[in-house]
């Protein structure tokens, strides 16, 4: 899933550009990239499918050319993760019927990776024996307010010391004391938005508890693979309900799991998330960007990675960050304000 306009991460992601297509990390490549190589091992690059913005099918094509073109489907419209999801699942399963797929953000980060491919692999295997879904859960290492929580009930299966675990519920994003409460309880992991299932199984899901959507996938379905498709998912799936695959399945089916991981997961939707990804010197400073000069400061994000020159004194706990003509300086403990400075 590509589609996101990344409006938490501004000024380096915009809606022109959006966070999936910058290189956040500084490591030469870009996060949608960075999301196929984890992948990769897994499956052969002809089986990914990417489903963005009619806008960014360009940007995908240039970023990512080994995956064959009809593979990158457009949304003409954001209608959320729901009607994405069944839009490539749909066409999937007409072309491939026994297929299990993994859908996946293009946006997070994940520091182990030989774990993750573990614990994506394992949930291939419990999806492909039976009417299953799994979702990845990662496991706290804070109580943190900026993701939604998965309650883990009883162990499922285990191989490996991996384990499967049945859902027991979904929760919000929580405030803060109740943020603390789950992690004292040690059950409850943070929602990745990572999901494995058959095609078959997610098709009937989607037929029990949104029939609806399943009944427009299905007139849209007609046209696949013929040279009707185009105009014809402009004229249905615009009228698709706006509908997350939470609330659409994942909250009213009985057969979810989760697989609790610790691979380092982020979806690094925050400059502040950003900061304890990155490498810090001496005084606990990230810097991404090759001409960047920081004397007495401590704690900040400095992220210009197209600048000149960028030269800080005495700054403390701060973001700075420029990306073509656009600058932001402001503490980190301001970020969540970010949009009220810019009104």
């Amino acid at each position: 899933m590509a589609g996101g306009i990344g409006s938490r991460f501004w000024p380096m992601s915009t809606p022109e550009c959006p966070k999936q297509f910058i290189d956040v990390m500084g490591c030469g490549k870009t996060m949608i990239q960075m999301t196929v190589e984890r992948f990769a091992p897994l499956c052969p690059l002809a089986n990914f499918w990417v489903v963005t913005s009619a806008e960014y099918v360009d940007t995908v094509r240039t970023q990512l050319p080994q995956i064959p073109v009809q593979n990158i489907l457009a949304e003409p419209a954001m209608r959320n993760t729901a009607p994405c999801i069944a839009y490539a699942c749909w066409k999937i399963r007409q072309q491939c019927p026994e297929a299990n797929v993994v859908v996946t953000p293009a946006d997070a980060l994940v520091v182990d990776v030989d774990d993750f491919r573990k614990v994506i692999a394992r949930a291939l295997e419990f999806t492909a024996a039976e009417k299953r879904i799994v979702t990845v859960g990662i496991r706290p290492t804070r109580p943190e307010t900026g993701y939604g929580y998965i309650a883990a009930g009883e162990i499922a299966g285990q191989e490996n010391s991996i384990e499967v675990r049945k859902v027991d519920s979904f929760r919000e994003k929580p405030a803060l004391e109740v943020a603390k409460e789950y992690l004292a309880a040690g059950n409850y992991l943070w929602n990745a938005g990572i999901f494995v299932w058959s095609v078959n199984t997610i098709v009937e899901s989607m037929k029990t508890f949104v029939p609806d959507l399943a009944a427009k996938m299905d007139e849209m379905s007609r046209a696949f693979y013929t040279a009707d498709e185009p105009a014809v998912v402009r004229s249905i799936f615009p009228t698709c309900e706006k509908i997350s695959i939470d609330y659409a399945v994942m909250e009213k089916a009985d057969y979810i799991y989760t697989i609790p991981g610790d691979f380092g997961w982020s979806d690094v939707g925050t400059w502040g998330s950003l900061w304890t990804l990155l490498k810090h010197d001496a005084n606990g400073n990230a810097v991404v960007g090759d001409n960047v000069y920081l004397n007495e400061c401590r704690g900040c994000i400095v992220h210009a990675p197209g600048a000149e020159s960028v030269v800080l004194q005495g700054l403390e706990d701060s973001i700075v960050v420029e990306r073509d003509g656009r600058l932001l300086i402001c503490k980190l403990s301001e970020e969540q304000r970010i949009k009220d400075f810019r009104k």
